[in-house]
């Protein structure tokens, strides 16, 4: 079984679900304090499901195979508009 602990400003109880994950423990560290409309501050210890391990795939040979020439490289390649980037272009003013 595999725990965390999570920090919260919400009240729950030990068996609730919190970020999909089954409380065990509650430490209370801060106090609600209703009359300035203050939060308590939460620490729950949770249990997590482990995660599944990705299996690493076997190569069939120890370096990908070698361009022929610069020339088929080139043919590869094409520019990114600025659709495509995403990005801002800004126009700077001449001095």
């Amino acid at each position: 079984m595999l725990t965390k602990t999570v920090r919260s400003r919400f009240s729950h109880e030990v068996g609730e679900k919190v970020e999909g994950c089954t409380i065990i423990e509650k430490h209370v560290i801060s106090e609600p304090v209703p009359s300035e409309q203050r939060r308590g501050i939460y620490d729950y210890v949770v249990e997590v499901a482990p995660t599944p391990v990705k299996e690493t795939k076997k190569r069939t040979s120890s370096r990908p195979p070698a361009r022929t020439s610069a020339a088929t490289s080139q043919e590869d390649f094409t520019r990114a508009s600025p659709e495509e980037m995403g990005g801002v272009i800004r126009r700077l003013p001449s001095r």
